[in-house]
């Protein structure tokens, strides 16, 4: 089947404090591109404190879509950040400029470059009841558990994230799947990746979208 071609997207990766910001901004300045964040903590409004966020300088410099897009009582999915990209990139390359996605979230980047798989909706009786066991034995109990059901899920999520081990305690339960290896691949952009040194950015380019 043939693939719709569109300009190419720039993938900007690597870990918290190795310079993605200032890149991009840089980029930004030089390149005809618009930012769009991959940051899981970045969503939310009022997470600056340990997060690198960029600043009210910095945002006013160099808009990034997708962040502060959501109050931290309110959950956001891999597959909310894949759609919201999704139609952030459509919109930047309908301006005639071309999209740059700058973070350190490895799953959000995964669910672009390879799909999601569906995954059951959310169960408010189980959470309840997960909940209540985190209440009464503490969180790192819990990821304890989800470590020996599915260490990759465990590898990617913080013992101090409830949100995430709860969600991947839940998938577990509810489909027996795992949420970190449960997608199937779906035709998405090769990427040619160059690694500058080591805890710098990769950067990756995409064809299509």
């Amino acid at each position: 089947m043939a693939s719709r071609r569109q300009p190419p997207a720039i993938y900007l990766m690597g870990p918290t404090a190795s310079g993605k910001t200032d890149l991009a901004v840089e980029l930004r300045r030089r390149l005809p591109v618009d930012i769009i964040s991959v940051d899981s903590a970045l969503v939310y409004r009022g997470m600056d404190i340990g997060t690198a966020k960029p600043d009210a300088a910095t945002l006013a410099q160099a808009p990034h879509a997708l962040i502060d897009i959501r109050d931290p009582t309110e959950s956001y999915s891999a597959a909310e950040f894949r759609e919201d990209a999704l139609a952030e990139m459509r919109r930047i390359t309908a301006a005639g400029r071309v999209p740059l996605l700058a973070g350190g979230t490895m799953l959000y980047f995964s669910a672009l470059t390879e799909g999601l798989a569906p995954m059951p909706a959310a169960d408010p009786e189980l959470r309840r009841r997960l909940e209540a066991e985190a209440a009464r034995q503490g969180w790192a109990a819990l990821h304890s558990r989800l470590a020996g059901l599915d260490p990759a899920a465990a590898r990617r999520i913080h013992p101090n994230d409830p949100q995430r081990i709860q969600r991947a305690l839940e998938v577990i339960e509810l489909s027996g799947r795992s949420i970190a290896r449960g997608g199937e691949p779906v035709i998405f952009p090769d990427f040619t990746r160059g690694q500058w040194a080591r805890r710098q950015p990769i950067f990756a380019l995409g064809d299509e979208y």
